[in-house]
Order: C-alpha cells, then structure tokens, then sequence
C-alpha cells in the first residue's frame, strides 16, 4: 500500500555543501561533505527501489551550489518533499531534524508561506518519529526542532533552504561529526547502510502521512 502511494510522489535529495556558507565541518577523518553525498546516493536508490521519482540539487559531491538554488530545484521538480542532509559540529551527539515554524526573510525574500510551514511541520513529524524509531539504540536522538535552533535561522527567521522552499522541506543533522562515535558510525559500511535505511523510512512515513 505504502509504496503503491508513493509510486507518482517525487522527493528532492539536498546533499548539503559546499555552499556560500562554506564546505560543511569535518570529523577527525570524515568531512560532511562526503558523508552526505554517501547517504544522498544511498537514499536515493532506497527511494527509487519503492517507485519514487527522485531529484538531486547536484550532481557530483564537489559541486558548488547555493541554498537557493537548492531550494529551487525542489520547486521546479514540484516535489512532494525536500530533504536536506547535513552533519553537525558541537560537543553533543546523535541526530535531529529542523522545520520552519514562522517566516524568516533572506537576500529580501520572505517565505516560507504558511501552507508549506504546516506541510513542513506536519512531514516533519512523520519523517522523526520513524527515522528515530530506525535508529534506536545507534545514535541519541536529539528530536524534532524549529530552524530557530539554528544560527542561521534564529538570525533570518527560518534556515535560507527554508525561506525559498515551495514544497515541505526537513533539514536532518545526521550525526555530530565531531563526535568521535558519531563518526565512527557514519564512516563504517553498517552505520551508512543504518543511516540510510532511517532516512528512507522517514521520508516513506513522511509521504504516506502528507
């Protein structure tokens, strides 16, 4: 039934970095930029597996593209849902997922509207509860947040992915890279293979609840 529904849905798969904000955080031997590109090219053939249509804002793990042009590849492919990868840099651990909650406004655009605020907080919930429930036991799951727990959010309103987006959009912190067990699970072929069946299960969730 689920993948009977998801057959005619289309999901855009945002490697993040390199950006304008730079080229992600690095581990002690792993940097975001590759270990997103892994888990994009992972998730996309779980989601082509089940008849999804999927778009990818680069081509190549090196390519330069910018958080608004990202967001708007995702527009023009009229996706059902955006998800963006990312790896985190503190001194915590584990995974977490970021929606807009309001409006924020970046190079004077103001957005996201209301409608895809609802489908990104509705998606969202979907997408955590069973991306966390896959994971179980692996990682901490630092839950569900508002971009407002961002730095980039809490200055412009909403994360710039966030403001220029047309569609529901998540952004996942899949691990705290400079976690040294963190990385350790996202560099070994098991936790890729872990990672990546979470972050299908969520968007599958996400999609059967939109």
């Amino acid at each position: 039934m689920a993948t009977a529904l998801a057959s005619a849905q289309v999901v855009c798969i945002d490697p993040g970095h390199p950006s304008e904000v730079g080229e992600g955080t690095t581990g002690r031997k792993l940097s975001e930029m590759h270990a997103v590109w892994v888990e994009a090219v992972l998730l996309k053939q779980r989601l082509e597996a089940q008849g999804i249509t999927v778009v990818m804002t680069k081509k190549s793990e090196k390519e330069f593209v910018r958080n608004r042009a990202r967001a708007e590849v995702a527009n023009k492919a009229h996706a059902d849902f955006m998800i963006r990868l990312h790896c985190d840099s503190s001194s915590g651990s584990g995974f977490a997922s970021y929606v807009p909650t309001q409006a924020g406004v970046s190079e004077g655009v103001r957005g996201p509207s209301l409608t895809v605020i609802r489908g990104s907080n509705n998606m969202g919930r979907a997408f955590h509860e069973a991306f966390a429930a896959s994971l179980k036991g692996k990682l901490r799951d630092n839950g569900l947040k508002s971009d407002l727990a961002t730095a980039v959010g809490a200055k412009q309103g909403a994360l710039t992915g966030s403001v220029f987006s047309k569609v529901p959009v998540v952004l996942v912190e899949m691990v705290v890279l400079t976690n040294r067990k963190d990385e350790a699970f996202l560099s070994s072929k098991a936790g890729q293979a872990a990672m990546a069946d979470a972050l299908a299960s969520g968007v599958l969730a996400a999609l059967k609840g939109s």
